[in-house]
């Protein structure tokens, strides 16, 4: 292969031209740029996160390579990468498919500077969902606790506390957290319903326990999906007769039609109290 017909992503890497951020994969770029790093380099950050395929908003899904190194290493530079230094001691670094990365809690932490509360907390609960979870509560506490006195540090510590394990969704994550903005109590997170035999009905996604009350995000498959959607009818009957109130909310439940919702809830909470 000519030169000519090389393009360079990193520094130091050639690659055939016209292989870009869209043509191949994060892995593979991520392989690329290992070839001209130092020792002591790690990919971290977004790039951490997506590696270990922890939520992170896609605003931040550019394609830039984050690469940290530890003081007092220089800041790593060049084109298609974010370089950041850290200090010894706070962040550990394994390898993820022969890549050195730094672990996914010190992952998630670093997302502290450039993400909201309600990003971090669906990041987090990204880390422990209900299947196959990379963490658990305590690693994240282990984590947050090191960062103590540092930048992100508070709002770190907030959204650990918000965090929940067992989750399936990130959207199932921001209707929890906007239920509990609204003043409501906090629902449990996808709890086993049994009809009165003891036999298994369904997993509620947000449950009221004391008031049988469910609240449900269905993401478009449902509507779009025949099997899932007389699936869903089924499960929906079968809970009614077990003496349970089913609120479902979709993509379209944005904005005034979130808060009429939110209300809705606020409603059968207060109806079945009694």
């Amino acid at each position: 292969m000519r030169g000519r017909d090389l393009g360079r992503p990193f520094h130091g890497v050639r690659m055939p031209r016209g292989t870009n951020a869209s043509t191949i994969t994060l892995v593979e770029r991520c392989r690329a740029k290992l070839l001209t790093m130092r020792g002591g380099q790690a990919f971290s950050h977004v790039t951490a996160c997506r590696l270990f395929r922890i939520v992170v908003p896609r605003r931040l899904e550019d394609a830039r390579l984050d690469v940290s190194a530890f003081i007092p290493n220089a800041i790593p530079r060049g084109a298609g990468i974010r370089g950041h230094r850290l200090a010894a001691g706070g962040t550990r670094v394994g390898a993820w498919n022969g890549l050195p990365v730094v672990a996914p809690e010190d992952a998630w932490c670093q997302l502290a500077t450039l993400c909201t509360f309600e990003e971090l907390v669906v990041a987090g609960d990204s880390l422990v969902r209900r299947n196959h979870p990379i963490s658990t509560l305590e690693q994240l506490g282990w984590a947050v606790g090191r960062r103590h006195g540092r930048r992100g540090f508070r709002l770190l510590a907030a959204a650990l506390e918000a965090v929940r394990e067992g989750t399936d969704s990130p959207e199932e994550t921001r209707l929890r957290l906007d239920l509990v903005a609204a003043g409501l109590p906090e629902p449990e997170v996808n709890v086993p319903i049994f009809d009165a035999f003891g036999r298994l009905i369904a997993i509620g996604d947000l449950v009221y326990e004391s008031v049988r009350v469910i609240v449900e995000y269905d993401g478009d498959h449902h509507r779009t999906d025949d099997r899932q959607y007389a699936r869903d009818l089924e499960r929906i009957e079968a809970l009614t007769a077990a003496g349970w109130r089913v609120i479902r909310f979709t993509k379209r439940h944005r904005g005034a039609a979130r808060g009429a919702r939110i209300d809705l809830v606020r409603r059968a909470l207060a109806a079945r109290a009694h």
